[in-house]
C-alpha cells in the first residue's frame, strides 16, 4: 500500500521513487551484493529522501532474520573491551548485521537476565565475553538454539565456540618478563576473580610461574582492585608504603597498572629505577602514557574481527557454528619495566 498524506513511507514508495520494483528494494536490504552499485545508490538516495525505515519486527514475525547480533559484555565503563567492541561492530556492519549490546557489571545472574532480553528481541546471533557463565545462561542458549559463541577467552573443550586468548598463558608471560629482568620480589594486584575467568586465569598462570621458580608472594603483597585507576592507586599506595616493598608489581590489566604508576609517582618512586610495573591487555593509550606501560598484548581488534566473521557465517549457514581459535599473545616491553635496581 502506498504512503498516504502525512503517513510513513513503505517499501512501495521507495521502489517508486527509485524507479525499481519492491522486490529489488527488498534485495538491496537483504542481499545488497546481488545488486549493481548504481542500483543500490538509487535505492539509498530514495530511502534517505523519504526517511524510510524498514520494519524489523514484522520481518521476524514472518520468520525472517532480524539482522541483529547481541553482544553481552561485563562492562562498558572503561577501555577494557572498547577495541574489541569497536572492531566487532564494524565488521558486523560490513556483513549487514547490527550489534545490540548489553552489560551486566560482572554479575552472572544479571548476565542471564540481559541474555534473556536479547533473545526476546529475536537476535540472530549471541556473543558473550569469556567462558564463565551461569548454568542457567548455558541452558538458555542451548534451548533457544540461536547461533552463539564466546570471544576474548580461549579454552580447549570450551562449552561454547570461542575465539580469544589463553589467560593462564598471559599471566605466565607477564611473570616471565619480570623474572628475565631479575625480579624476585613481585607484588600482585588483580581484580576480584569471582565471575571473571579472565582475571582468574591470569592470576593462576602468574602464581604457577612464580611457584615454579620457588617464589612465594607474601599475603600483604597480594591485593584486589576493581577496574578503576583511582581504586588501584589507593591499593598500590598501601602496598608500596610498606617497610619492605616489592621491586616489581604485576597487575591483572592495564587499568590497574596505570593506577600503580600514579601511586609510584605520588610516593616519589622512579619507574623503572625503583619499581617495575607490568600490565596485561595493551589497551589503547598504554603505549602513550609516561612512562609507557610494559604489558601483554591481547589482539583485541583481531579477536573482534574474527568473531564477527564467525557469527555472521554461523547465522547465514556458511559454517556449522563450531570454532575454537587461540590468538597469539605478545610481550610488549616498554619503559615501565627494567632490571632490578635500574642496572643495565
Amino acid at each position: 500500500m502506498s504512503r498516504k498524506q502525512g503517513g510513513t513511507p513503505d517499501i512501495t514508495d521507495v521502489a517508486k521513487a527509485a524507479g525499481v520494483s519492491a522486490s529489488t528494494v527488498s534485495r538491496a536490504f537483504n542481499h545488497p551484493e546481488l545488486l549493481k552499485p548504481a542500483t543500490r545508490k538509487k535505492i539509498d538516495r530514495a530511502v534517505q529522501r523519504l526517511g524510510y525505515i524498514r520494519n524489523r519486527a514484522a520481518q521476524v514475525m514472518h520468520g525472517r532474520r532480524s539482522g541483529t547480533v547481541g553482544l553481552v559484555v561485563p562492562t562498558i565503563d572503561n577501555a577494557i573491551f572498547a577495541e574489541v567492541i569497536q572492531s566487532f561492530s564494524q565488521r558486523l556492519d560490513a556483513h549487514g548485521f547490527t550489534m545490540l549490546i548489553v552489560s551486566h557489571g560482572f554479575d552472572l545472574d544479571r548476565e542471564y537476565a540481559m541474555t534473556r532480553k536479547l533473545l526476546e528481541h529475536r537476535v540472530d546471533g549471541l556473543v558473550l565475553i569469556g567462558l564463565e557463565h551461569s548454568e542457567a545462561t548455558y541452558q538458555l542458549i542451548a534451548r533457544q538454539g540461536v547461533a552463539s559463541m564466546a570471544l576474548w577467552n580461549y579454552r580447549d573443550g570450551a562449552e561454547l565456540p570461542c575465539i580469544g586468548v589463553d589467560n593462564d598463558e598471559a599471566g605466565r608471560m607477564a611473570v616471565g618478563h619480570l623474572l628475565d629482568l631479575g625480579h624476585r620480589d613481585i607484588g600482585l594486584i588483580f581484580p576480584d576473580p569471582t565471575g571473571n575467568d579472565r582475571a582468574r586465569g591470569r592470576m593462576v598462570g602468574a602464581e604457577a610461574a612464580l611457584r615454579e621458580q620457588g617464589i612465594e608472594v607474601p599475603e600483604n603483597w597480594r591485593l584486589e582492585a576493581p577496574y578503576s585507576i583511582s581504586e588501584a592507586k589507593r591499593g598500590a599506595l598501601r602496598l608500596l608504603g610498606q617497610a619492605r616493598r616489592p621491586t616489581a608489581v604485576l597487575c591483572g590489566n592495564d587499568i590497574i597498572a596505570q593506577g600503580v604508576l600514579y601511586a609510584a609517582k605520588h610516593l616519589g618512586l622512579g619507574v623503572p629505577e625503583d619499581l617495575s610495573v607490568m600490565g596485561i591487555g595493551d589497551f589503547k593509550g598504554s603505549s602513550e602514557i609516561e612512562p609507557s606501560l610494559s604489558t601483554i598484548r591481547i589482539p583485541a581488534k583481531r579477536i573482534g574481527t574474527l568473531a564477527a566473521d564467525h557469527i555472521a557465517a554461523a547465522v547465514t549457514g556458511e559454517n556449522d557454528g563450531s570454532v575454537a581459535r587461540k590468538c597469539r599473545l605478545r610481550v610488549m616491553a616498554r619503559q615501565s619495566t627494567g632490571p632490578v635496581g635500574g642496572a643495565g
